[in-house]
């Protein structure tokens, strides 16, 4: 689908310089900027590129003053904010790319699952029975929906998904591939034998409104209860999150990061990549936590932020790694003064 710089400035509430009837149908980043294809300019240390550029509209900022002109057949988009516009335009354009609707005949779906208006199902989709789907949504291909689950409208559900029984996802919310909703949590019980006894998992795993979680992220259903993903949360890929854990509004975590079961996160959180969360702890709202640091225990503070394994104060972190740094020209002075003081005393004995 292409799109003139007409009706773009019209989306974006944009000035044009150039040729109003300019059309793109991709976009590309401005240093690789094709005919045929939009880009945009919000950082100075870029605007080299302005001039090289062979994208056929560049969206950038009205107070952008140019140094010498753009290349023949290059269209200027000016507008308030070029980074937050070209946001606006990439959402759209997705939209777009993902308005599809029908349902493949190739699709399982129940008898009794209840399907919304505008939806789309595409091949080997399952969906079980007493299934509730919102309006809007997308299941793309070999997704399964378990019986009695809920999703809800405007979300879409990306290709090999999985959501066990009892699982619940709300409003506007995106599950990339390979993301498992619902699977048991890690639960067993030694015996007098020192073997594992499987304790059975019969809670769910309830997803609020506009979160999205990465691919192969996986969050297991609480033993009782539910596994709690509050609004706003933003999940990266190849995440666990074990039983009955809860994440607050709005917080993000970063891939590979492991939370053990039964442990509460605040809101407004922010968690590194390749983080270790320990079970049954409590994480105030505005923690802020480093990549691959490691939490042992609850962090009460609001607002704090904490890196290393185990974790500790941000500031109490730098100053120790600087000494951490300094460790091996530090034992070379403790054995040149134990060398020393070796002397000394031979001496003295003499």
């Amino acid at each position: 689908m292409k799109f003139s710089a007409r009706q773009i400035s019209e989306i974006l509430e944009g000035t044009i310089e150039g040729n109003p009837d300019a059309e793109v149908s991709s976009v590309s980043k401005i240093e690789e900027g094709k005919p045929g294809s939009i880009s945009f300019l919000a950082n100075p240390k870029y605007a080299e590129y302005l001039y090289e550029t062979d994208a056929s509209i560049v969206i950038l900022n009205r107070d952008f003053k140019l140094e010498k002109s753009v290349k023949e057949g290059v269209t200027l988009l000016r507008v308030d904010d070029a980074y937050s516009c070209f946001g606006k335009l990439l959402e759209l354009y997705n939209q777009v790319k993902y308005n599809k609707t029908g349902a493949s005949k190739f699709a399982n779906i129940s008898a009794t699952a209840e399907i919304g208006e505008n939806t789309y199902i595409a091949d080997f989709v399952s969906i079980g029975e007493n299934v509730k789907i919102g309006n809007n949504v997308k299941l793309f291909a070999n997704c399964s929906i378990g019986d009695n689950c809920t999703v809800g409208e405007n979300t879409m559900i990306f290709s090999g998904a999985q959501l066990y029984p009892e699982t619940k996802v709300g409003s506007d919310c995106i599950l990339h591939a390979g993301v498992m909703l619902g699977a048991d949590g890690f639960g067993f019980a030694p015996n007098s034998e020192n073997n594992y006894h499987k304790v059975a998992q019969i809670g769910n795993v309830i997803i609020e409104n506009h979160v999205e979680i990465g691919a192969n992220t996986c969050i297991d259903r609480a033993t009782l209860g539910s596994t709690i993903i509050r609004k706003g949360v933003k999940l990266d890929n190849l995440i666990q999150v074990a039983h009955n854990v809860e994440i607050g509004e709005n917080t993000v975590i970063a891939a590979q990061t492991g939370i053990a079961g039964s442990t509460k996160i605040g809101k407004n959180c922010m968690i590194g990549g390749q983080v270790g969360i320990v079970g049954h702890i409590k994480i105030a709202d505005g923690v802020k936590i480093a990549a691959q640091s490691g939490i042992g225990h609850s962090i009460k503070t609001e607002n704090s932020i904490v890196q290393g394994s185990p974790a500790i104060g941000i500031g109490d972190y730098k100053r120790s790694y600087v000494l951490f740094r300094k460790l091996p020209e530090l034992n070379e002075k403790i054995d040149a003064l134990e060398k020393e003081l070796a002397n000394l005393k031979s001496h003295s004995e003499k």
